[in-house]
This record gives structure tokens, sequence and C-alpha cells, in this order.
């Protein structure tokens, strides 16, 4: 990994589920849907002041990138959501 880039992408794991979790409905409002199914499939990191998490997301019939942010304390929330996606798209940085 490079100074300030992401890292390989990873296997689901987790705690990477629970943060994504916690943005769910901010996911949801920004694709415009109810999500029946929101399961990680795998992700990439970033160390910044906190960590971004660039995460690829199953939705069922569709897929999403979201880019979640968890500063020093903790707090998590959404930055933003790369739709419609296909499973085979790499994670980038966005």
């Amino acid at each position: 990994m490079m100074c300030g880039g992401t890292t390989e992408a990873k296997p689901a794991s987790e705690e990477v589920q629970a943060i994504l979790d916690e943005v769910k409905a901010a996911v949801e409002e920004k694709v415009g849907f109810t999500l029946s199914k929101y399961e990680l499939i795998s992700y990439k990191t970033q160390v910044v002041a906190g960590t971004n998490f660039f995460a690829k997301i199953d939705l069922g019939d569709a897929h999403v990138h979201a880019r979640v942010y968890r500063n020093l304390q903790g707090e998590i929330s959404l930055h933003s959501v790369q739709h419609p996606k296909a499973l085979e798209d790499d994670i980038e940085y966005f």
C-alpha cells in the first residue's frame, strides 16, 4: 500500500459489515429504495484522520460501492455511494 492509498481488496468481515449496518438507512436514501439484501462482498481501507472504507455491497438484484468514514472517535458516516455497479467491478477510490 502506498502512503495515503487504499489497501488491496479484502474479503467480507463481520467488523466491516457492522460498520456498514450503521449507514444502511443512508445508503437506502442515496439509492432511492428499501434494501431487502445488504451484504458486504469485499472492501478496501484508506487510513486518513480516521479510516475510509470502500465497500462492495450485494443488494440482491444489484450492487453498490459505498465509501464510509470512521473518525478517530469511532463515529461512522456515509460519504458517498456509486450505483449501479456490477459484481465484477473493481473497488476504486472515489
